[in-house]
């Protein structure tokens, strides 16, 4: 019987098994599944820094391919090409851009910024736009460093400000005299201590005697019956009424004494004559009295 594999045959179909199963197993390794389609785009930059091949493509975060080569664009200087692969799926809008962006740890992923507000799409092979996302670092630097640059005269003008002041013999006084108010304050503080402890406690016990005796004296006050003295300052006022009415009243004697002009004329007549009767009486006693001796 004819054998139509020999040894030649046979090491040949297993090293193209062997070169096939390396080739798919060095792909997968990158991250590429050579049996899924793709569709291959071209991303235009200025700056690859840590792009490598098999670097993520992602869209919001999403993986959605793999960098397949990095070449420098020697027609046109300045420019650096990249050829990625997408999923089959992926349709990138006319005017979207690619964006470069490293991490701390170290390596870098393409990101897609997708232009949702066009329904037109990329053909496949078309070249898009990539730009480099500055990292925290440049971000610090590219805002900090124009700053620093403003600041660094009025930096050097208050240094040297500081030292003529430090430099001044008032200052010395004043931290002479910041020792000394810190000192007092000091004393100050053991003063107000011993006075919190030793008369503040007085002070509260007096409070405490004198909020004790207003409290007594409110419940006195409570004691006493203010129906029966309110009764008795009402007769008492009825009462005095009652006189004021009697001396207005030209009808009772008391209005008559109090409001009759005759009677008022007489009675200072009587009195004017009593008086006059009694200083004859002390001039002239001999004209009243007579003495008779045996």
């Amino acid at each position: 019987m004819k054998r139509y594999f020999t040894k030649e045959v046979i090491i040949g179909i297993i090293t193209i098994i062997s070169l096939f199963i390396l080739y798919f197993g060095f792909n997968f390794l990158k991250g590429i599944n050579i049996f899924k389609p793709t569709n291959h785009y071209y991303v235009r930059m200025a700056n690859v820094t840590e792009l490598q091949k098999s670097c993520a493509v992602y869209v919001d975060g999403f993986k959605v391919g793999l960098v397949n080569d990095i070449r420098y664009d020697y027609e046109h200087p300045g420019n650096i090409i990249v050829l990625i692969s997408l999923e089959k799926g992926m349709k990138v809008q006319v005017g979207s851009y690619v964006e470069l962006s490293s991490s701390l740890t170290g390596g870098a992923s393409l990101s897609f910024k997708l232009n949702t507000h066009v329904t037109s799409y990329c053909h496949v092979g078309d070249t898009i736009e990539g730009v480099m996302k500055l990292g925290m670092m440049e971000q610090v630097a590219e805002e900090l460093l124009p700053q620093m640059k403003d600041l660094l005269p009025r930096l050097d003008t208050i240094l040297y400000s500081i030292q003529k002041i430090v430099a001044h013999p008032v200052f010395f006084e004043s931290l002479d005299n910041i020792s000394r108010i810190t000192a007092n304050l000091e004393m100050t503080s053991g003063e107000l201590n011993k006075i919190v402890s030793n008369d503040i406690p007085v002070i509260l016990r007096d409070f405490r005697t004198i909020s004790s005796n207003v409290s007594q004296l409110t419940d006195n006050l409570n004691k006493v019956d203010l129906q029966s003295t309110m009764n008795l300052v009402n007769a008492t006022v009825k009462n005095m009424e009652m006189a004021t009415s009697q001396f207005n009243n030209k009808e009772s004697s008391l209005g008559l004494l109090m409001n009759d002009r005759q009677l008022y004329d007489n009675l200072n007549s009587t009195a004017n004559n009593a008086s006059l009767l009694l200083e004859d009486l002390r001039k002239n006693p001999k004209r009243y009295v007579h003495f008779s001796v045996f």
